[in-house]
């Protein structure tokens, strides 16, 4: 059957995301660094250490895990967004979460200073928010499969932490037919209903579609659940079990093109 539609990730897919959050970790340790004398990169350890502990002993955390929302996400979030109840106790929780977690990360390495912690947990999300990212091949990509392809983004996450991602490219969002945001949804990838709520939005059956997904555990993982073949985009070269098998596997985007050409003869 003719592939109809492409369905993209967007965060490490799309957008650079890992290198966002290490790049604002590493500006904000440094600010650090020249206060405290400690090294940039043993108090990023310390505070991403610290965070997720204390982002795991939340009620919200079974929710932020299947929603998809890690804790470097709730480092500069403000889940304002969202209709379930959790994302209120998460707008609630974020402030503290943010200064307690550089405190900590501060304190396990001697420096015992809650307002440089405090001040700290505001110049991450500012670091953060003014570095996106995308892979260099992303446009060219989408540009090439516009017009030939429905494209949709199915993401995982805070529909307003996604959108402020979407908002900081701003060139991105008008590539794609559709967007679906898992928060907005109720269901994370790997959840069949998700899957099948973007089939319908457009249009499409299982084996009319494509995902494309840097995650084996989500992307792969529902994509494979719904009998849509599913292409790993594994950047890093990482070995992988049989546990979860994509259809395909590339190393770059541009690899996309000449795939989906094979695929459709």
């Amino acid at each position: 059957m003719t592939i109809k539609a492409v369905l993209f990730d967007l965060d490490d897919t799309l957008l650079w995301d890992e290198r966002s959050i290490r790049e604002a970790f590493a500006e904000t340790c440094r600010a650090a660094s020249e206060r405290t004398g400690l090294a940039a990169e043993q108090l990023e350890a310390s505070v991403r250490k610290e965070a997720r502990a204390l982002y795991e002993s939340f009620e919200t955390f079974d929710f932020t895990k299947m929603i998809g929302i890690n804790p470097f996400e709730g480092l500069w979030g403000n889940f304002k967004g969202g209709e379930h109840p959790m994302f209120r106790k998460l707008q609630q929780l974020a402030p503290d979460y943010r200064r307690t977690s550089w405190t900590r990360g501060l304190a396990a390495l001697g420096v015992n200073d809650p307002a440089l912690g405090a001040e700290l947990a505001e110049l991450f999300p500012a670091k953060r928010r003014s570095l996106p990212f995308l892979y260099e091949e992303t446009y060219d990509v989408l540009k090439e499969l516009r017009g030939s392809y429905k494209l949709l983004l199915l993401t995982n996450g805070s529909p307003d932490l996604q959108q402020e991602k979407l908002d900081g490219v701003p060139e991105l969002a008008p590539y794609f037919d559709e967007i679906v945001i898992s928060g907005q949804f109720g269901e994370g990838k790997p959840s069949p209903r998700l899957f099948q709520h973007a089939m319908d939005k457009l249009g499409i059956s299982a084996e009319e579609g494509v995902m494309v997904g840097d995650k084996l555990t989500t992307d792969i993982q529902g994509a494979n659940g719904v009998g849509m073949a599913s292409v790993w985009v594994n950047r890093h070269q990482i070995e992988r079990s049989d546990e979860i098998v994509p259809s395909y596997e590339i190393a770059s985007l541009k690899e996309l093109i000449p795939l989906l050409n094979r695929l459709n003869g």
